[in-house]
């Protein structure tokens, strides 16, 4: 039976709709998908503010959700279900979404699903490329970084991620560093274009360790030194100093991914999956430089390499969406509480790589 299911993202800055339809033997179709970013009302702070934010999303959210309702051509007695981010993210934001959508299923009587962000990405390459079970999936974002084995809409085994930063956070942060606009990622990959990444021999932090673990909080300190030597000595930042740094710390970071990647691929294909595939998803997957060595790496190990077109990259609600049709298909008739989470892992048997504190284990 086919299915239309509303999907509803604002787990960090970008206030997001979707409806998705699927038929079971068809691929699924993406009946419209609006992303209305907030850029310019952080763009001065150098980042996102959680709680302008959430005010934005709060007037944002049910413009969101009928533009997208219009976009499909639909109205809410039209849909299956509504897919709501329920976590993790900034709570303030996954907050107005949830209330959102729990306003609208009371209204009509729809079914709800609180959905996991990071199960979005993580199914996003079924949504795209209709891949089958099981695949390794690099989920790599301005919050999140892990190398996830992806079972089923609800198995997932972390096998490695981030003790620290996130190489989404480590590329704002450096965009700062160097007076580069937010958001940093695609204005530190532009800067790079032009620049030498061997004029700067920084760190690819962690390689000499064994497993899949990530850590990208010493390589943006390494950055910071870097640019103070060159402002002491040259009187200030050039524009070709500050590209040669760019340059440099995208080609660590490539550095780190593809080596670690490596090590999770050993572990994903011993195994002995049928399809092999290495899946890559979230913002930083946006990166063209990354995506090529990556893609690279999964070649050079036999598997085929999948990464969602550049607008799935980035938060969206169309993976929202898809992702309560994934729960559909297994079964789920709706959530009977939805709770907005500021944590939420996917991997809930694993350890905390960060300690988990009041909130409970960060993602």
């Amino acid at each position: 039976m086919r299915v239309r299911v509303l999907g509803i993202e604002s787990s960090c800055d970008d206030t997001a709709a979707a409806v998705v339809a699927h038929t079971p033997g068809a691929r699924p179709e993406i009946l419209s998908n609006v992303v209305l970013g907030q850029a310019d009302l952080h763009a001065r702070f150098g980042g996102v503010v959680p709680e302008i934010a959430a005010r934005a999303h709060v007037e944002k959210l049910d413009h969101a959700v009928a533009a997208a309702l219009d976009a499909a051509g639909l109205d809410l007695r039209d849909l299956d279900a509504i897919a709501v981010t329920a976590g993790p993210g900034l709570i303030g934001g996954v907050l107005s979404g949830v209330m959102l959508a729990k306003g609208l299923a009371a209204a009509t009587g729809l079914p709800l699903l609180g959905i996991n962000h990071l199960a979005g990405h993580a199914l996003t390459p079924r949504l795209t490329d209709d891949v089958a079970f099981p695949y390794l999936m690099l989920l790599v974002s301005g919050g999140h970084c892990q190398f996830l084995l992806v079972r089923g809409p609800e198995d997932y085994t972390r096998l490695g991620g981030t003790v620290d930063d996130a190489p989404g956070e480590a590329f704002d942060k450096v965009a700062r560093l160097l007076a580069l606009p937010q958001p940093g990622g695609p204005a530190v990959e532009a800067e790079a274009r032009t620049g030498d990444p061997s004029r700067h021999p920084l760190p690819r932090p962690l390689l000499d360790r064994p497993g899949c673990d990530l850590s990208f909080s010493g390589l943006k300190t390494a950055v910071l030194r870097a640019r103070d030597t060159l402002v002491a000595r040259d009187g200030g930042l050039h524009r070709a100093a500050r590209a040669d740094l760019c340059a440099a710390f995208q080609g660590a970071v490539s550095d780190v991914l593809t080596e670690k990647s490596r090590r999770a691929l050993a572990l994903y294909l011993a195994a002995a999956p049928p399809q092999p595939v290495f899946a890559v998803a979230g913002g930083v997957a946006a990166n063209l430089c990354l995506r090529r060595a990556l893609e690279a790496q999964a070649q050079a190990a036999g598997a085929r390499f999948f990464a969602p077109p550049l607008a799935l990259c980035t938060d969206n609600a169309a993976m929202i969406a898809w992702a309560g049709i994934e729960r559909l298909r297994q079964g789920a008739t709706g959530d009977a509480e939805v709770t907005a989470r500021p944590r939420w892992p996917l991997d809930t048997a694993s350890p905390a790589l960060i300690g988990a504190g009041r909130k409970g284990a960060k993602a």
